[in-house]
């Protein structure tokens, strides 16, 4: 389970950091000191759960989680702050839970359970309501006022970057809005997760290669590689050996 930290104390996030890295199944993959800062980091990078500070500058705690509901699907959102006078306006963002500062270890295992069988009840029902349906034939984006076609059997990848996909093609590059777990529930085997922030056509991938002291997928056509993270290395390199 991927999870956002924010919070505007630099100590706190450190804190809550090292208390994830020791429970097993889960896995910081970023860091916001503000509401603001949590919403461009969700959009790129679809944590499954965020554990939110409440009282932050720009925007707080509260703000950002009624934003974060919005999306196609949402994250579990746990509050950690050190004052309990917004607990009610917390759990009317449907928060999983509220802790209360200093976070002990036992509450905080606890809250991300209870989080984790929120976020995989949400994404199941996701799943189950587009199941039957078929998957789209073509990706649609407004280019320059224009509305724009790509066949999905065009498509290289999908690369999240702040609150856009690129969609990389045969014809080159577009700009769509969406998250990329909603793609990875639609399209199925058609494409793979290499990262947080990219999945890849399997029919269009070439191989595996090292570069900048990692490994990135090439694939058949075109110049562009892109970086398979250390968590997907292993089921990557698989994948690509039974092409």
């Amino acid at each position: 389970m991927k999870i956002l930290i924010v919070d505007d104390e630099k100590l706190a996030r450190d804190r809550l950091n090292r208390m994830i890295a020791k429970l097993p199944h889960y896995e910081v993959v970023g860091q916001a000191s503000n509401g603001k800062e949590a919403l461009e980091m969700a959009a790129s990078m679809s944590p499954d759960i965020v554990l939110m500070d409440i009282r932050m500058p720009d925007m707080d705690g509260i703000q950002a989680a009624r934003h974060l509901s919005k999306m196609t699907l949402p994250p579990a959102v746990i509050f950690t702050t050190a004052y309990d006078d917004r607990t009610l306006d917390a759990f009317e963002t449907h928060a999983v839970d509220y802790l209360l500062k200093p976070v002990k270890k036992e509450r905080l295992e606890a809250a991300m359970e209870a989080a984790t069988k929120v976020h995989t009840g949400l994404a199941l029902q996701i799943s189950q309501s587009i199941e039957g349906i078929s998957p789209r034939q073509h990706i649609c984006a407004r280019v320059r006022g224009s509305l724009v076609l790509v066949p999905v059997d065009d498509i290289y990848y999908f690369n999240a970057d702040q609150k856009y996909l690129t969609v990389g093609h045969t014809g080159g590059e577009i700009l769509i809005e969406g998250a990329l777990k909603t793609l990875e529930i639609e399209f199925g085997d058609r494409f793979y997760r290499i990262h947080r922030n990219a999945l890849i056509s399997l029919s269009r991938v070439n191989g595996l290669m090292p570069k900048n002291n990692g490994h990135h997928v090439s694939f058949h056509g075109i110049d562009k590689t892109l970086e398979v993270s250390r968590r997907h290395l292993s089921k990557v390199r698989k994948i690509i050996k039974n092409l």
